[in-house]
C-alpha cells in the first residue's frame, strides 16, 4: 500500500515546531538515522548519535536547539525530538480503520449488545448481556464473557480472554494472548488441604490503557482490581487480585504484582521487578529493573534494589559473606561500643 505524502511545512502546522530548510519537502514514514531513506524523516534525539548525521540518506530530519545547525536536511527544531518524533510516527502509521461488520463463525449469546460500527472477527464468541462499542474491534477467536462491557473505539488483538463481569474503558488497545479477568490466588488451609476462595470481584479498566500480550489481570477477590485510566502494561506482567495501578503509570516486562498492592499515578516500573502484596506506592516513583519491592514507599524518588553481576567465582565469595551481614553488623557494633568506652575513659 502506498503511503500518503506529507510536507514538513504540513507536518509542522500540526505538531508545532521551527522550520529550517526546505518547508515543501515531503514525507511519508519514519525511520532511524541508520535505516532512513529518501522519503523518510528521521530524528536525533541524543548528542551520542550526531556522528551518524554524515549518512543519514533521510529526506529531513527533526532535531533539538541544540543541533540546529549540525545538519543542512530540511529540517524541525523541537524542545523535545523524541516526543515529537512519537507524536510524528503515530500520525504517519495510523491503527487500521475498522469494517464494520459481524462474522459469519461468530457465537453471540442473548442479550450482548454490538455496537453497529463494532467489527466482530472470525470465531469470537461473546457472552450473553455483554456490551461491545462503538468503533470496537474484536479480533479472530478472541472470548469475551456474560456481563462484560467494553468501551468505544478499543481495539482487542487476537485470542484475548475476558472473564464475566469485567469492564473495558475506551480506546484500549489489548494484545493478544492476555488474560482479563482470572481468578485470583486465593487459598485457606484447611486440614492440611487447600480450599479455593471464590473470587467475586471483578476488573475495570480505565480509558486509553495499553496491555501487552500474554499479560495477565486477576479479578478482585471481594473488591475490583482496578488499572486506571491511561496505563501503559508491557508484555507477560502478572497483576494480581485487588491490585490498582494509577493513572499513566508505565510498567515494563516481566514484573509481577502480588495481591492487594496499590501503585500510585505517574509510576514507572522496569523489568522484571517484584512487588509483595500488600505494599503502597506512592505516585510519580521510579523503580530500576529487577528491583524487589518489600515495603511501601512514601515518598516520590528513584528506587534501586539491583546487585551488580560478576564472575561466578566472585559472586560465590560475595554470597559467603552475605550470609553472615548481620553477625559482622553486631560484631561492628561492640567495637563501636568499645571504642566509645576507651574514649570516655580517656577524656
Amino acid at each position: 500500500m502506498k503511503r500518503a505524502d506529507h510536507s514538513l511545512k504540513e507536518i509542522a502546522a500540526r505538531f508545532g515546531g521551527r522550520l529550517l530548510g526546505n518547508a515543501e519537502t515531503t514525507v511519508n514514514q519514519i525511520a532511524t538515522l541508520e535505516s532512513a531513506q529518501a522519503g523518510q524523516l528521521t530524528f536525533l534525539a541524543s548528542a551520542k548519535y550526531r556522528p551518524l548525521l554524515a549518512n543519514t540518506r533521510a529526506s529531513a530530519i527533526i532535531v533539538g536547539t541544540a543541533d540546529a545547525e549540525t545538519t543542512a536536511l530540511p529540517r524541525i527544531i523541537s524542545d523535545n525530538p523524541y516526543l515529537y518524533f512519537a507524536k510524528v510516527s503515530a500520525f504517519l502509521n495510523p491503527l487500521d480503520s475498522v469494517v464494520p461488520g459481524i462474522h459469519p463463525s461468530a457465537v453471540i449469546e442473548e442479550g450482548a449488545q454490538i455496537a453497529p460500527s463494532a467489527y466482530i472477527g472470525p470465531n469470537v464468541v461473546i457472552g450473553a448481556d455483554s456490551r461491545i462499542g462503538a468503533g470496537s474491534a474484536i479480533m479472530a477467536g478472541c472470548s469475551i464473557g456474560a456481563r462484560v462491557s467494553i468501551g468505544t473505539d478499543t481495539r482487542l488483538y487476537p485470542r484475548v480472554v475476558v472473564y464475566n463481569n469485567c469492564v473495558l474503558g475506551n480506546r484500549l488497545i489489548v494484545h493478544s494472548g492476555v488474560v482479563i479477568g482470572a481468578d485470583g490466588f486465593g487459598l485457606a488451609m484447611d486440614g492440611g488441604r487447600w480450599l479455593k476462595i471464590p473470587q467475586i470481584g471483578s476488573v475495570v479498566i480505565g480509558d486509553d490503557v495499553e496491555i501487552g500480550a500474554n499479560t495477565t489481570i486477576d479479578r478482585g477477590a471481594l473488591d475490583d482490581t482496578v488499572i486506571e485510566e491511561g496505563v501503559k502494561l508491557d508484555n507477560l506482567i502478572q497483576i494480581a487480585h485487588n491490585v490498582r495501578i494509577g493513572a499513566h503509570t508505565a510498567i515494563a516486562g516481566c514484573v509481577g504484582i502480588a495481591g492487594s498492592a496499590v501503585i500510585g499515578r505517574h509510576c514507572r516500573i522496569g523489568g522484571g521487578t517484584g512487588i509483595l502484596g500488600h505494599t503502597q506506592i506512592s505516585d510519580h516513583i521510579e523503580i530500576s529493573s529487577y528491583t524487589m519491592i518489600g515495603k511501601s514507599i512514601r515518598e516520590p524518588g528513584t528506587y534501586t534494589g539491583i546487585f551488580p553481576f560478576s564472575s561466578h567465582k566472585v559472586w560465590q565469595k560475595n554470597a559467603a559473606q552475605l550470609r553472615h551481614l548481620d553477625e559482622l553488623a553486631n560484631k561492628m557494633k561492640t567495637l563501636q561500643d568499645e571504642v566509645e568506652t576507651l574514649r570516655k575513659e580517656r577524656s
